[in-house]
């Protein structure tokens, strides 16, 4: 669902749904990803899809991305891949914060035929792909997705799927293997078509927003950790490493996102936290302008509903009410004479000069003494006319489930490569210039190739004037048990 990573609950009740399917090594590979917002809203509405929504060696993979994620902007980084025989082009958004792969199907309600972002939407019709197939419920890969057999199965009877998202979205259908497209890196600047067979979901109905024209996709492309993700099973597969980086680009919209083992630039990394189903690390501190708050030891510990999680699917960052309360303070400590203004349930003020000069940064350090810098420009976005408005927010307007944890989104993961090493179970950042490019190996050949930045989405990017944006964001919800 639009990002909403979604709290994805698959219930395997049966479906009455008419959906007919007929029945290598390793290399870099690429995706092109581009970046949406919906119009609406505001702080409100945006924390309340935020707070719902909170799921062998190879080469690389290059996925080109557009979009910009400012509040201001568009919102939600996605990419265009292909799937089928012959292949057809289908636009997933990308979240970290969710596994399956799933896009509309030729029979599916309320599936937008138009897009509001100037994209043409595409139904997956399995009867025209000669290599597309039903997964029974005694395949594999369902049982992986419902960890163990389904009551009532036996041969021949399809896979099927609901997925329910905290906003009342929500998408039902069922499984199906087919042949999925991808970029692979050869060369510096140079791909070829690579190619594998993955199994994903084929949304039969919508429901709630997934129907709604306005900002629609064709689908979401889950990038987490489950075994049933794209990713794991391209690795399964040997087709890539279990690596992957995004560089989100605030700047110039677009950025990098590629799978496969980078080896330029240097990324420090922090261990991920072990038996997590989402990207959890450890939080030791915060400081302010060089100064280190004095918080209670609790407010850094992990745990159920409590913790801290990178998810670039989320826009904004939030924090728990105290943690919250002395950032800002610390942060306007020395501007009290500032009159802060609601601006669509944005914190906001009027500021004329530069707000990197004159306002610290913020530095939060991880295990392992990595560090996230964020600074002013990254957790202040403009709003038209000297104002501007306040990116991080207080977790206790989330959600009662959600009051403890710290959410880290795009506003303070942009313009950094963050770097997703799920062989080794670490993560890590630096940052950097996510217009120019990053280095992978390719582990076959010992290789390594440039992979450059991209903006797919530059021809129809656009204008909110001077008005917030309703963003489809990832929800709380996804992270907790709701």
């Amino acid at each position: 669902m639009a990002p909403r990573a979604a709290l994805l609950h698959f219930l395997p009740a049966a479906l009455a749904l008419l959906l007919v399917v007929a029945a290598c090594s390793a290399a870099p590979g690429v995706f092109q990803v581009r970046r949406r917002f919906p119009a609406g809203g505001g702080a409100a509405a945006l924390r309340a899809h935020d707070g719902r929504r909170h799921g062998r060696l190879l080469a690389a993979a290059d996925l080109p991305l557009g979009g910009l994620g400012l509040p201001t902007d568009t919102g939600l980084y996605f990419t265009e891949i292909k799937l089928g025989t012959p292949p057809k082009r289908y636009y997933v958004q990308v979240d970290t914060g969710s596994d399956i792969l799933w896009v509309n199907c030729i029979s599916c309600n309320r599936c937008p035929r138009k897009s509001g972002l100037g994209l043409d939407l595409t139904l997956y019709d399995p009867k025209a792909s000669s290599s597309g197939s039903l997964v029974s419920c005694d395949q594999g890969f369902c049982e992986a997705t419902y960890k163990g057999k389904l009551l009532g199965c036996s041969a021949n009877v399809p896979c099927e799927y609901s997925v329910m998202y905290g906003d009342g979205s929500s998408t039902t259908g069922l499984f199906v293997t087919d042949v999925l497209q991808f970029d692979q890196v050869t060369g510096n600047g140079q791909i070829q078509p690579g190619n594998a067979s993955v199994s994903f979901g084929c949304g039969a109905q919508q429901g709630g927003d997934l129907g709604n024209s306005n900002q629609a996709l064709d689908g979401i492309l889950g990038f987490g950790q489950a075994n049933t993700s794209m990713l794991s099973q391209l690795t399964a597969a040997g087709k890539v490493k279990k690596i992957f980086a995004h560089c989100l680009d605030t700047i110039n919209g677009g950025g990098i996102f590629a799978i496969g083992n980078v080896v330029q630039p240097n990324v420090k990394t922090t261990p991920l936290v072990a038996g997590m189903p989402h990207y959890n690390v450890n939080l030791e501190s915060i400081d302010v302008g060089g100064t280190t708050l004095q918080l209670p030891a609790h407010v850094f510990e992990t745990g159920e509903k409590k913790g801290t999680i990178i998810d670039s699917g989320t826009t904004l960052t939030y924090l728990p009410e105290l943690v919250f309360q002395e950032v800002m303070f610390a942060v306007f400590k020395k501007h009290q004479d500032i009159k802060f203004h609601n601006v669509q349930d944005f914190m906001c003020f009027q500021y004329s000069g530069s707000v990197d000069d004159g306002f610290p940064t913020i530095t939060f350090h991880f295990e392992d003494d990595l560090a996230l810098h964020v600074y002013p420009h990254e957790y202040f976005f403009p709003n038209g006319n000297d104002i501007y408005c306040v990116g991080f927010q207080n977790g206790a307007l989330q959600s009662k489930d959600g009051k403890d944890m710290v959410l880290m989104g795009d506003l303070v993961l942009s313009n950094k490569l963050v770097v997703y090493d799920l062989e080794n179970q670490v993560i890590g950042w630096t940052d950097y210039n996510c217009s120019s490019s990053i280095k992978i190996k390719d582990d076959k050949t010992g290789a390594t190739y440039t992979v450059s930045s991209h903006n797919i989405s530059s021809g129809w990017r656009f204008h909110w004037h001077k008005s917030l944006v309703l963003l489809l964001v990832t929800v709380l919800c996804s992270y907790l048990i709701c």
